[in-house]
């Protein structure tokens, strides 16, 4: 007897799944037959996706939320639904959009055109995506031309760092006293010191 399977996927471990999970529980899907992952969709490499295909035989039946539940990377989702369609023989609902049903029209033609919806829509979100990822980098090159600063704001020099270089640079003290004297990693106290002498240099 076919066995039905749910998979649910959350990006992290901050989101929260019931969306997907109230789908489910309108279909006959046994609890212990479905599987979660808080992980990434950038790959394959979850251990509740991989559990599941495991146990997975033909004329089983996987149900998905959505097609970006089951993985982010187009070329590995068409990989994966060619595997457990073509190979493991399992058929696969996507519940938001009726038309990914491979129950439907098993002749050729259902086949061709599930075949090419999955395609079509894997291209679109990964083509918004790459469209997302091309708009933040404009923007961030736009706001870097305003002047707009970006990452953590540089500490200020400690009121005895002056001194404490001048130390320093007398080898009265050695690199990591003059830091320890400054309450800063080795690391910080060099790179302040070498802009602290590039500034002077700039004013001479």
């Amino acid at each position: 007897m076919a066995n039905i399977y749910g998979y649910i996927r959350v990006s992290s471990q901050d989101q929260n799944e019931d969306r997907q999970t109230a789908a489910f529980q309108e279909l006959p899907i046994l609890e212990k037959n479905i599987f979660m992952d808080k992980q990434s969709g950038r790959d394959f490499e979850r251990p509740s996706y991989r559990r599941m295909v495991q146990k997975m035989r033909k004329d089983d039946l996987l149900y998905v939320k959505s097609i970006d539940r089951l993985g982010r990377n187009y070329e590995e989702i068409l990989e994966q639904w060619r595997i457990l369609t073509k190979e493991k023989g399992i058929d696969i609902v996507v519940l938001d959009m009726p038309l990914l049903d491979t129950r439907r029209g098993k002749d050729l033609m259902g086949t061709f055109l599930s075949d090419i919806v999955l395609q079509v829509l894997c291209f679109a979100a990964e083509n918004e995506r790459a469209n997302i990822r091309q708009r933040q980098a404009e923007g961030i090159a736009a706001a870097k031309a305003k002047g707009v600063k970006f990452g953590r704001p540089a500490l200020p020099y400690p009121d005895n760092f002056q001194k404490i270089h001048h130390e320093w640079r007398e080898k009265k003290i050695t690199l990591r006293q003059a830091a320890n004297a400054c309450g800063m990693p080795v690391g910080t106290f060099y790179g302040k010191a070498r802009k602290f002498e590039t500034s002077i240099l700039n004013k001479s």
